[in-house]
């Protein structure tokens, strides 16, 4: 694969994030993610798989941090596969979240994603989450 052809991956899946998460457009889901899309790390629980569960993952972060925003840290990219690092956060001012009533509290959720893009769409997603420092940051396990 040539490196303009991954630097396009990359372009791809940092508008993906922005367009989702920062910018709350869930029709970005349309637009980035096929619709047989596999996740195998869906984001959050009970979510569906692939596309639908990308899209839940974004209206429940939104809705609980209404300001949620995304920054990617690092992108790399080869061949069919990107690696994303980033840092989101957001003022737990919205709805619950993780049965947490609002607690006003700045959530930060470290993390990796890595997408596997065909035919301009992102067609496999793996991820982790720091989930123990969600927990901390909605005050469920100390700090």
């Amino acid at each position: 694969m040539s490196t303009s052809q991954e630097s396009r991956n990359k372009q791809l899946v940092d508008a993906f994030i922005q367009e989702l998460f920062t910018k709350g457009d869930l029709e970005a889901v349309d637009r980035y993610v096929h619709p047989d899309c596999i996740d195998h790390d869906p984001p959050v629980p009970d979510a569906p798989s692939g596309a639908e569960g990308l899209r839940r993952a974004a209206v429940v972060f939104r809705q609980a941090l209404p300001d949620w925003h995304s920054d990617v840290l690092q992108l790399v990219a080869e061949g069919d596969t990107v690696v994303e690092r980033f840092r989101a956060s957001g003022t737990h001012t919205g709805a619950p979240l993780m049965g947490v009533p609002p607690t006003g509290r700045a959530i930060v959720l470290d993390g990796i994603n890595v997408f596997r893009i065909e035919d301009g769409r992102i067609v496999e997603r793996w991820g982790r989450l720091d989930e123990l420092g969600l927990l901390r940051g909605l005050g469920l396990v100390p700090a």
